[in-house]
């Protein structure tokens, strides 16, 4: 006998991931709610290639940290000025276009169905770097592709992938796409070792750097993989030129070593049981942390250093590695940490670097 449902009763459906997101979405023009992302893994989410690989990546760090992710995309309807003369007004089939989002979630939840991560999604309609720093100020850690793509959905990543590090209050990681395609495979989602042989933090004596360099030890200790300080010395360049007296250059890099040297000493004094090492290298900050990016390592590095200013978006260095980069990096924001107050202790003289 075939059970036929009772007059009058419809059969439920559940809706999916994507279609309770657009369900949940904030209409044009409406009043914005707060948007909160406490205790989550943020990645920005617009279908392309670069999304998802960043997408992965987040999925493997919620899982570390034991957080759901949240994925988040954004889009705007086109708004045309004028008409064709034979064609009438344009027009945009906004049902299309929810369902292309609905889709594109969904999509997405299914490339990182196997990590096994609470997924979460936000769908916008606006502008998707106003979406994601409102999140920043409760997340835990926000990720981003290198670039992404233009089209009806809006350009999420590209230049947002800047200005959003340069503004978050979060972590930010931006995740290259041949780096996400190498590393990041079917077979790696599901395993739980380090993506990476070692973290690398950028060192230049400024607040900026100190608060890098304990976030980055906390990542190196997270991930079982040694820490690396680099301070980059850059070539002389003709600008010292007009200076009345000659400049002892020797000295100076001794200068640059014995702060080195003190800020790694500093470093260990909390995190004891952390493998620690250093390395000052000749060459443009850039060109020598983009390498670092080369040889498998996570790229740490503050909103800006010495020589930044306080409307600058992002630090040139920061900016240049992000842009530049072959791995992933973590840009970290400017805050308060009361344990860089005991850094000036180990601004000694006796601190040699066989002592650290």
């Amino acid at each position: 006998m075939t059970d036929h449902p009772s007059p009058g009763r419809e059969e439920r459906h559940e809706p999916s991931l994507g279609e309770e997101a657009v369900r949940r979405r904030l209409p044009s023009g409406g009043q914005r709610r707060g948007l909160d992302a406490a205790g989550e893994v943020v990645v920005g989410i617009d279908g392309s290639e670069q999304s998802l690989g960043a997408l992965r990546w987040a999925a493997r760090e919620a899982r570390r940290r034991g957080l759901p992710v949240r994925m988040v995309t954004a889009y705007s309807l086109p708004v045309f000025s004028g008409s064709g003369f034979d064609t009438g007004y344009a027009t945009v089939d906004e049902a299309a276009l929810t369902r292309g989002v609905e889709e594109l979630l969904n999509h997405a939840a299914e490339q990182v169905g196997a990590v096994g991560v609470e997924l979460r999604a936000t769908v916008e309609t606006g502008d998707p770097s106003g979406a994601l720093l409102e999140l920043s100020r409760s997340a835990e850690l926000m990720v981003l592709g290198s670039r992404g793509r233009g089209g009806l959905l809006g350009r999420l990543l590209g230049t947002v992938s800047t200005a959003v590090p340069a503004h978050a209050k979060c972590p930010t990681g931006v995740v290259p796409l041949p780096w996400s395609k190498e590393h990041l495979s079917e077979e790696e989602l599901t395993t739980t070792r380090a993506l990476v042989d070692r973290v690398v933090v950028g060192s230049d004596g400024s607040a900026q750097a100190r608060a890098a360099m304990l976030y980055a030890a906390e990542e190196a200790r997270l991930l079982g993989v040694p820490l690396r300080v680099v301070c980059a010395l850059p070539p002389v360049s003709g600008a010292l030129a007009w200076m009345p007296t000659a400049v002892d250059f020797e000295v100076m890099h001794d200068d640059v070593a014995r702060s080195l040297n003190g800020g790694v000493a500093w470093l260990k004094s909390w995190f004891p049981d952390l493998e620690i090492g250093s390395e000052l290298a000749d060459g443009p900050p850039v060109q020598v942390l983009v390498e670092q990016t080369r040889s498998n390592g996570l790229v740490v590095l503050g909103t800006r250093g010495r020589g930044g200013f306080a409307g600058m978006l992002l630090g040139s260095t920061s900016q240049g590695v992000l842009h530049n980069a072959a791995g992933p990096v973590l840009i970290v924001p400017d805050r308060y940490d009361q344990r860089i107050e005991t850094r000036k202790d180990f601004d000694l003289d006796d601190v040699r670097p066989w002592d650290v």
